[in-house]
């Protein structure tokens, strides 16, 4: 049986921002890329105790501002702000990377735009102890290893994104190479039964047209 088999019709996601914020500069020069990323709380109803970046739902007054785009750059610094006590300043660049929507079958959808930033000089994230219980500065590679390992709990979608920016060697490449990206929206498809499924992308020869 195909999970979706019986289902109500899926859900319309919510618009959402997160932001990858690069770390680099000065003694971390050295380190390669490295992002910004927060433990949730295990009370929380959603993804409680996985790993993320900072990100959320848009705002209702944030997009009644009339500029979408400018609504979810708008998101992704105040969830920054919020859940990591980092503050970008007002000309800070955001740059479109990804654009993900939740598959069809889950309950709770969310169209999701990733951004991708420089942290601030001297940036000390700090949780905010309600939604993230744990910040930590990690290159992609650490990340993947430490998930592969069973240490660091993380979704598909963050999977995706830490592996797009394995090839890159500093934050200012990845920011670079951003400005030129095309950005198309990824919904992922659920294949299978309840039992055995698995997950398909856009391109993928099994991806349902």
């Amino acid at each position: 049986m195909n999970p979706t088999e019986g289902a109500s019709a899926p859900s319309t996601p919510r618009p959402a921002a997160t932001l990858i914020l690069l770390r680099r500069g000065g003694r971390h020069a050295d380190r390669g890329v490295e992002v910004l990323m927060g433990r949730r709380t295990e009370r929380a109803r959603f993804m409680p105790g996985v790993w993320v970046f900072p990100g959320g739902a848009v705002d209702a007054d944030e997009l009644d501002r009339g500029d979408e785009e400018a609504a979810h750059r708008a998101c992704a610094a105040r969830e920054l702000h919020e859940e990591a006590g980092v503050e970008l300043p007002a000309d800070a660049e955001l740059v479109p990377w990804s654009r993900w929507v939740t598959p069809e079958v889950e309950g709770t959808r969310f169209d999701t735009r990733f951004y991708v930033a420089l942290a601030p000089p001297h940036a000390a994230p700090t949780p905010d102890r309600t939604e993230i219980t744990e910040v930590a500065w990690i290159s992609p590679e650490e990340a993947l290893d430490r998930h592969e390992r069973g240490h660091l709990d993380l979704v598909f979608p963050t999977i995706k994104n830490l592996e797009t920016l394995l090839p890159y060697a500093t934050a200012d490449e990845v920011i670079a190479v951003a400005r030129n990206r095309i950005i198309e929206p990824i919904l992922p498809k659920v294949l299978g039964t309840r039992e055995d499924w698995r997950i398909v992308l856009p391109g993928d020869p099994e991806y349902p047209t």
